[in-house]
């Protein structure tokens, strides 16, 4: 019997239809960037950090001490100086777990939570969705919310996929599991509410970017040409002005940071003047990913 399905590798024999099917999945619909921000700010800000610790290397099957240990880091080190810095300028983030970061230190995630701070879902053990059998995605995520509303004692409203790896099933189980927003897709500077194949879905897009991360800049893989290439100072130079942007339109600047990355002593010093410069600025509204989308919804009804 034939295959009559397009063939993957010549997209440019794909019929209309399946193209149009393959864009259409989880596309941006409506602006929902508010009219106004509360206590009417100018500008929101969103901080997050995707707590990865151990897992990159578990999620490689990479057995390595010395990798585990760099992830290790992120917990001694790193979330306790971006906890500090957050408690010294009264900002309440978003913390991603990974589940098996959260069972590898149940105590970080308890403290986190009881400081005001956000939990959101952020993969299993940070496995890439688009390279999963079928159905591993909605079982990891399920278990993935079990363990952080055990820990948390709140089940999470909203979700990162690891590495942002948004597969053809992620929307789906989004929506399943009645998800308020997520922030793993990058069609807009500002909330926008998901489509799914057209339909609205009144989830939350929170969209993030390469620009506002810290790991593109800082990454290194052993045996590999990838090494450190922008010192802190050029770092902190695109945040601002991505801030600068985002405040001069009104919109939301959202960064991505990672505890085992930023945290470093180095580099926890350029967050520090970037948060000091934002304050610096009138009218801003900084706010956890979950306070942000709620306001977005409630301003768009």
């Amino acid at each position: 019997m034939s295959d009559s399905r397009p063939d993957t590798a010549r997209p440019w024999e794909w019929p209309e239809a399946h193209w149009r099917r393959i864009v259409g999945r989880a596309r941006a619909g409506r602006s929902l960037r508010p009219a106004a921000w509360p206590n009417g700010a100018r500008c929101c800000v969103a901080l997050s950090f995707d707590a990865d610790h151990d897992t990159l290397p578990l999620r490689d099957g990479d057995e390595s001490p010395m990798r585990i240990s760099q992830g290790q880091y992120g917990n001694r080190q790193g979330v306790p100086r971006v906890r500090a810095l957050l408690a010294r300028h009264d900002i309440r983030a978003s913390f991603f777990y990974p589940a098996v970061s959260a069972l590898l230190y149940p105590e970080e995630v308890r403290a986190v939570a009881a400081e005001g701070h956000e939990i959101a879902l952020h993969s299993w053990i940070h496995e890439a969705n688009t390279r999963l059998p079928p159905g591993a995605e909605r079982d990891l995520t399920f278990r993935a919310a079990d363990v952080l509303e055990r820990l948390a004692g709140r089940r999470p409203v909203g979700i990162r996929t690891a590495s942002w790896d948004f597969s053809a099933d992620t929307l789906a189980i989004i929506r399943e599991m009645g998800l308020l927003y997520d922030s793993s897709l990058m069609a807009d500077d500002d909330p926008y509410e998901l489509l799914d194949d057209g339909a609205p879905t009144g989830i939350v897009e929170l969209p993030p970017e390469w620009i506002r991360d810290d790991a593109v800049y800082f990454n290194m893989v052993r045996f590999s040409a990838l090494r450190p290439y922008t010192p802190p100072s050029a770092v902190e130079e695109i945040f601002r002005a991505e801030f600068d942007g985002a405040y001069a339109e009104g919109g939301l600047f959202l960064l991505t940071l990672h505890p085992h990355v930023i945290g470093h002593r180095s580099r926890i010093v350029l967050l520090e003047r970037l948060v000091r410069h934002i304050r610096g600025h009138p009218g801003v509204w900084f706010a956890t990913h979950e306070e942000v989308a709620r306001h977005c919804l409630a301003s768009a009804a």
